[in-house]
Parts: structure tokens; sequence; C-alpha cells
């Protein structure tokens, strides 16, 4: 595979680059069928589940989850 060079990229503020992460993640799941996740995957989620269950992680709305991810980075 060809390696992609993005003109510039370093000059890019961190919001841009989270930007650009979301859009390629975006193409990505396009076709979720396509998308293979690793094996390790499932003992993650699996590790995650027990952790909700057990009351020691709480979940957040996605787009609360980037909207305090924003504000820690000092994007916006």
């Amino acid at each position: 595979m060809e390696k992609i060079n993005i003109p510039h990229l370093s000059q890019f503020t961190i919001a841009q680059k989270l930007n650009l992460m979301e859009a390629i993640w975006d193409a990505l799941t396009i076709d979720e069928k396509t998308l293979e996740s690793p094996a390790w995957h499932e003992d993650i989620l699996r590790d995650r589940k027990k952790a909700l269950a057990a009351g020691k992680i709480t979940i957040s709305d996605w787009e609360e989850a980037k909207d305090r991810i924003r504000k820690n980075i000092s994007c916006e």
C-alpha cells in the first residue's frame, strides 16, 4: 500500500487533526461489514462491560464525550 502524504499536516491545529481523524473514521465505517475488529477488542469490551456492571465506570453520550474531549485539549 502506498503511503499517503498530507502536506503541512504538522501545521494543522489539534481541532483540525481531530476533524480529519473523524472524517477518516466516518469513511471507514460506511460499510461496517468490511471492517474487521482484531480479536483483542473482544477482551477489552468484555472487561469494560464487567467494570460498567460493577459501577467502576460510567458511559457518556458520544456527542457529550466529544465536547468534553475538545474542552480538555483546548480545541475550542
